[in-house]
């Protein structure tokens, strides 16, 4: 069975878009890897621009650079 790589991505964003930014963001503190980061990342660039989805943003970027961080790593 293959592994469909936006399929973390995809329900996060399926989050956001029903407006349940909280629950969002509690899961991308938890994200599994930079990947799934950075394909979320490039879904909310799509968002249109308002306070909460510019925080959804925020918080993205600002795991993305926690991931992403060369002593930094979540055990699976």
């Amino acid at each position: 069975m293959a592994h469909n790589k936006n399929e973390w991505a995809n329900k996060v964003f399926g989050l956001i878009r029903a407006g349940n930014a909280s629950a969002a963001t509690a899961q991308i503190k938890v994200a599994p890897t930079v990947g799934d980061l950075q394909r979320l990342q490039a879904l909310v660039v799509g968002l249109p621009n308002t306070k909460e989805n510019r925080q959804l943003a925020t918080v993205v970027d600002e795991e993305l650079a926690l991931l992403s961080a060369p002593r930094l790593h979540r055990a699976p």
